[in-house]
């Protein structure tokens, strides 16, 4: 059994479920810093364990620009809907709290996963970039 609920892990946890996701890493420091920031998050919570076994966040400004990011499921509880369930939930913030001229993104790093709910890729339009501070 499984309980979703609207809050971020501990930065300790958020680290930890990144690693056993294959994301790249995250110092505890700085999610510990950034975490504050989100929009909105989920995570799933394993019972009767009491573990998070997953999370997803929204960062962004809240009105104009909502960037869907950190989703992972610890990979022993991969494929029982939990990044379904949480891709719900930050959807329907989004149709909640999203203004009509919202810009939402994210890096999908699964194909056909992210589709199911309206995204798409930006090519030809646009491409995604990034720059990696070390």
């Amino acid at each position: 059994m499984y309980e979703l609920v609207e809050d971020a892990p501990t930065p300790e946890r958020f680290v930890e479920l990144r690693e056993l996701a294959g994301m790249t890493e995250r110092s505890v420091d700085a999610v510990r810093a950034g975490l504050p920031g989100s929009v909105y998050a989920v995570s799933v919570v394993h019972e009767p364990s009491g573990d998070v076994v997953g999370m997803a966040r929204i960062v962004g400004d809240g009105a104009t620009v909502f960037h869907v990011c950190d989703m992972a499921v610890h990979p022993d509880h991969q494929g029982r809907g939990l990044g379904s369930r949480m891709m719900d939930e930050l959807v329907k913030f989004l149709d909640e709290n999203a203004p009509p001229s919202a810009y939402v993104n994210l890096m999908a790093d699964v194909d056909g996963f992210y589709e199911r709910w309206g995204f798409e890729e930006t090519r030809p339009a646009s491409k995604g970039m990034y720059l990696r501070v070390d």
